[in-house]
């Protein structure tokens, strides 16, 4: 905090004005003349001093922040800038070049953190210190910073994010500022030098009244120095004025345009962040909650490579999900498509109960029942859903990398669709697993019980999980029905759903499909095929086929709905 000059035009000039004449009327009404100057009386002296007394040692504080803040904001603003690295290098950068950028910082960063900013008034300020206002308040005046506000307002993360997003242009205004700040150095100067006059003015007076008589008067030298130490006040306090009226009326070239263009880097920028981490399902809350580092290092995570051109495509499919959980029909028969054999006595046709009307007919419809061969109503559409785990099986086989429409890859598809299921099972209640696949000897598997919350780094590892080599439908599958068996033991849950999402088509043994058949029989769960951007894998007669109860084939990437009938009934 700098002192305050307390400097003003009419004042110092009328403080300077008539010196000599004062000096001659003091000789004349109290003066004896003592060798080398004019006696005067001590109040006299106090009178003609008196502006400069009032001025010295007691000058209100002036400050060097440009936006009011508590200690509360600074608080925030000080740890913020110790967990950040990216701030200090920031800070340490300007520094070599420009003075007080320190304080330009901090008020960029109050300007963004705090809810209801507000600028002091330059008179407020150090002369120093008057380029910074002029730059915040280009910045807060800028026509994208309300939207900007939005994002970072109480987030301390946000704020400092904001402050780097707008580095370049704060350090071309300052280059641009140079001019003026050059001019409020000057005043910054003059005004300290008439504070030191002030101060010399106090201190000639008191000298003045430790030599001056029981009768109040001041011999001529120490009298003559009170006089001497007025005029050089008065002088130094027209310079301050004089420079100070200068400082206010300087501007900045250029500073407007730079600070819209700033501001709305900032904000393209928040709002990217913001959509990034609203599409991996990070909420504004786990945000807060998120220590600084931590969430720097994230965002980093999701801003490069693979991740952050799959945020898109991932919010469009965790969208569609919701849409289609609202939709959501439990136990419903869905389309009629035809009549088909078993023994669901709920879907039995007319004439087969006609059956059970005539005593001789009752054993043939038994025999009938106990076999399986009802003739029953077969439909499509919406089935009951699911109790036990859902289980994704992505394949990653170097194929998988192949980019379809939109540049998006078979892989991105892929792995967005099984982190909507993701959702889709926590969102009922129920365990998931995503099995990453290629080669036999190929295979990792992600766990989220439904009991735990999906941990963030979890779900990224396992979206960025990619091994690989060529493609097996044994090993995952034998996997899955692996864990649906485990769950059944251990909580006796069965309707689990396994989703297949693969490019590549491949062949099993006999023996192991008589091992899946069986298991499937066992567990009662349902399997879901996904041949992604090659039609051939989920062709009538495929391997894919008789291993999945429902299957499709995906070649438009862009295109979500492809999968939209997954989410009604998983």
């Amino acid at each position: 905090m700098n002192e305050d000059t307390g400097t003003g035009t009419g004042t110092d000039t009328g403080t300077g004005t008539g010196t000599e004449t004062g000096t001659a009327r003091d000789a004349d009404a109290d003066a004896d003349t003592h060798g080398g100057g004019t006696a005067s009386r001590l109040d006299v002296l106090a009178d003609r001093a008196g502006t400069w007394l009032a001025r010295s040692g007691a000058a209100p504080a002036r400050h060097t922040g440009a936006v009011a803040a508590d200690r509360f904001d600074r608080m925030a603003w000080r740890d913020t800038y110790e967990q950040s690295p990216a701030l200090r290098e920031l800070a340490g950068d300007l520094g070599e070049h420009h003075a007080h950028t320190a304080d330009l910082l901090t008020d960029v960063f109050l300007a963004a953190y705090k809810t209801a900013p507000r600028l002091r008034e330059p008179a407020e300020l150090a002369p120093s210190r008057l380029v910074n206002h002029r730059l915040v308040a280009a910045l807060l005046e800028s026509a994208d910073f309300a939207e900007l506000h939005r994002e970072t307002a109480g987030d301390p993360y946000a704020a400092a994010m904001a402050v780097l997003a707008q580095g370049s242009a704060l350090r071309r205004m300052l280059e641009d500022s140079r001019p003026a700040r050059d001019r409020d150095e000057r005043a910054e100067r003059a005004r300290r030098e008439a504070e030191d006059a002030a101060d010399a003015v106090a201190e000639a007076l008191r000298q003045a009244a430790d030599e001056a008589g029981e009768d109040g008067t001041v011999p001529g030298p120490a009298a003559d120095a009170v006089r001497r130490a007025v005029r050089e006040a008065d002088a130094a306090g027209r310079r301050a004025a004089s420079d100070a009226a200068r400082s206010l009326a300087a501007a900045v070239p250029g500073v407007r345009a730079a600070a819209r263009g700033a501001v709305a880097k900032s904000a393209a920028a928040a709002r990217e962040e913001t959509a990034l981490m609203r599409a991996w399902g990070v909420g504004s809350g786990e945000l807060e909650r998120m220590p600084f580092d931590e969430r720097a290092r994230l965002a980093e995570r999701l801003r490069t490579g693979r991740l952050a051109e799959w945020a898109e495509l991932i919010g469009r499919f965790r969208q569609m999900a919701e849409g289609e959980r609202a939709r959501k029909v439990q136990n419903a028969t869905g389309e009629l498509i035809g009549v088909t054999l078993g023994d669901d006595l709920s879907r039995v046709i007319p004439s087969e109960l006609a059956n059970l009307g005539l005593p001789e007919l009752r054993a043939v419809f038994a025999a009938r029942y106990a076999a399986g061969e009802l003739m029953l109503y077969d439909s499509q559409g919406e089935q009951a859903t699911g109790r036990g785990a859902v289980i994704a099986c992505v394949d990653t086989s170097h194929s998988m990398y192949e980019a379809g429409p939109g540049g998006i890859t078979r892989e991105a598809w892929a792995k967005a669709c099984a982190l909507a299921l993701l959702d889709q099972a926590r969102h009922a209640g129920r365990d998931f697993v995503g099995i990453v696949f290629s080669a036999a000897d190929r295979l990792r598997v992600f766990r989220f019980p439904a009991d735990r919350p999906a941990g963030l780094a979890r779900t990224l590892d396992f979206a960025e999980t990619f091994l690989g080599g060529g493609t097996s439908y044994e090993r995952p599958l034998s996997a899955a029905a692996e864990l649906l068996e485990a769950e059944f033991d251990d909580a006796a849950r069965t309707r689990g759903d396994i989703v297949m999402l693969t490019d590549d088509d491949c062949g099993v043994t006999e023996a192991w499909m008589r091992g899946w058949n069986e298991a499937k029989r066992r567990l009662g769960f349902r399997v879901f095929g996904v041949g992604v951007g090659s039609p051939r894998v989920a062709a009538a007669g495929s391997v894919l086929e008789a291993l999945c109860d429902n299957l499709r084939s995906v070649e438009d990437f862009t295109d979500v709905h492809a999968a939209a009938d997954l989410f009604r009934v998983i």
